[in-house]
């Protein structure tokens, strides 16, 4: 799946141009959506690959990522330098996600609950927790936006940080994307992860 929108040179809408931070505004005099775009690609591959060696080091573990608090700075990092929003939880309700309002308490009992699993059975390898945190925060909604991007890359982090193998794997995010939000979907209904984490495909980490 390739997650790069054909957006060409589309405009901003206001609400976009509103959201925008001063300081971004006055660096990009009109900027259009794919030159945004592209500009969040690179922050994002600069941010993850300090984040993806922290966690290889050892810098970062599994109590540390599944945090409401890591969350939050993990989105403000890859868009606070555009974004008013970035770091913060949406206060509008969506036709998907929860309520505004249950956000934060949905966000930290879906941590603790993962954690509590995941050292109290063996119902998931690695491979299944990371899709988990995926699939159960893009159920959540967080974020206005940048969801996605967010939560791959933090699924890719916790995905990491559990391996135990010598040969460690990240996630190959190159997939078909009708079948992904189909099973993106299935989850929400049956809250169970199986599908979508024997779908998901693995690269080799170097």
């Amino acid at each position: 799946m390739n997650f790069s929108p054909d957006y060409g040179k589309t405009p901003l809408t206001y609400d976009e141009v509103s959201a925008l931070t001063p300081l971004f505004r006055r660096a990009q005099r009109e900027p259009d959506k794919q030159s945004i775009y592209q500009i969040e690609q690179s922050i994002e591959n600069a941010v993850g690959e300090k984040l993806v060696l922290a966690v290889a080091s050892g810098k970062l573990g599994l109590f540390d990522l599944l945090s409401d608090y890591f969350l939050r700075r993990l989105h403000s990092d890859l868009y606070g330098d555009i974004w008013v929003w970035a770091g913060k939880y949406r206060t509008r309700e969506l036709n998907i996600g929860v309520a505004p309002e249950l956000i934060a308490t949905q966000v930290r009992q879906a941590f603790d609950n993962i954690l509590y699993r995941w050292e109290e059975t063996d119902d998931w390898n690695a491979h299944q927790l990371g899709i988990t945190v995926h699939a159960e925060l893009v159920h959540i909604h967080p974020f206005t936006d940048g969801n996605g991007r967010t939560t791959r890359l933090l699924a890719n982090l916790v995905f990491l940080s559990a391996q135990t193998e010598l040969d460690l794997c990240l996630y190959d995010w190159n997939l078909d994307k009708p079948t992904y939000i189909t099973l993106l979907r299935e989850y929400d209904q049956h809250r169970d992860s199986t599908d979508l984490a024997c779908f998901v495909q693995t690269r080799p980490f170097i």
